[in-house]
């Protein structure tokens, strides 16, 4: 192959390769500004309403950040 040829063919390569990857644990929501404790209660609720009930009950319990993160991402990654 020609140099031009590669210059084209390796990014393309690469983006289509990126499109098949798997998507991840979190989806993609600007969660920038929001404590760690929401965060995480965030993650944890998306993958409850994906279908793996994940909660740290004490945590939901005792946490009001924890427990604000979790019922939004179950409610939102439900909604998807």
């Amino acid at each position: 192959m020609r140099p031009v040829m590669l210059r084209r063919f390796v990014p393309a390569l690469c983006i289509a390769l990126a499109a098949c990857a798997s998507p991840a644990p979190i989806p993609a929501v600007n969660l920038s500004g929001y404590q760690p404790e929401f965060k995480q209660g965030y993650a944890d609720g998306c993958a409850s309403a994906r279908g793996s009930l994940t909660r740290n009950d004490p945590r939901f319990r005792s946490d009001p950040q924890y427990a604000s993160g979790w019922r939004d991402g179950f409610d939102i990654c439900r909604k998807r």
